[in-house]
């Protein structure tokens, strides 16, 4: 996969309740357990969980290509972290995968922390990051239409809900693709959404602070 067009994002955000940073091969056993704890509420909304569990190994392979793709620019794959990074709390992304000047969302989040607005939290950072630190014009959430408590994020972060469309968001092997709700904010839109206002602060790969 190419490099992406734009600026890369930060390495690490640190948001009210959260640390957001690349992936390392350390993590791997926080990921595990977060995993290991959680796959009866992942499995029905994310593909790669039904795989699970796997083996820490498995997780270490899988983190050293998560931080070789963010390394060389061709995808962002962050793990949400407690403040102290004690616990992994989910993860998140900004994909690649829709075309230039635009970036997707994805998050996941353990089962134990659901309901905290976490998932929130680390889109709004996330979003606010693509725009002012990426230049990016879009940032996009696609979300399947029967997962309601996704949906609820992107629409509380102001969001414009573009269309459904048929059988796009990946699945298991063997199974339908389902369908995606498709949410879009650009980023003449950012000062009119509730994302201007999340807090974070924001760094590179050297440590240090980017303006926001």
């Amino acid at each position: 996969m190419a490099p992406a067009d734009h600026p890369p994002p930060p390495y690490l955000i640190r948001t009210e309740r959260l640390t957001v940073r690349c992936w390392e091969p350390r993590d791997a056993p926080r990921l595990k357990d977060a995993i290991d704890m959680s796959i009866d509420h992942l499995v029905p909304w994310m593909p790669w969980a039904k795989d699970e569990p796997t083996s820490l190994e498995v997780k270490v392979e899988l983190l050293r290509v998560f931080r070789g793709r963010f390394d060389l620019g061709e995808d962002f794959i962050y793990g949400l972290f407690a403040s102290d990074e004690s616990e992994v709390v989910g993860g998140s992304g900004l994909h690649t995968r829709i075309g230039p000047s635009a970036l997707e969302i994805g998050y996941w989040i353990r089962a134990s922390r659901v309901g905290h607005g976490f998932a929130r939290e680390a889109a709004a950072a996330l979003t606010k990051a693509a725009f002012l630190v990426c230049g990016v014009d879009r940032v996009e959430i696609r979300v399947d239409p029967e997962n309601d408590a996704s949906l609820r994020i992107p629409r509380g972060l102001g969001f414009t809900e573009e269309a459904t469309l048929r059988r796009r968001l990946p699945t298991s092997e063997g199974e339908a693709p389902r369908d995606a709700v498709v949410f879009t904010l650009f980023a003449d839109e950012l000062d009119g959404s509730p994302v201007v206002d999340a807090s974070l602060v924001a760094y590179d790969a050297l440590g240090r602070e980017l303006p926001l």
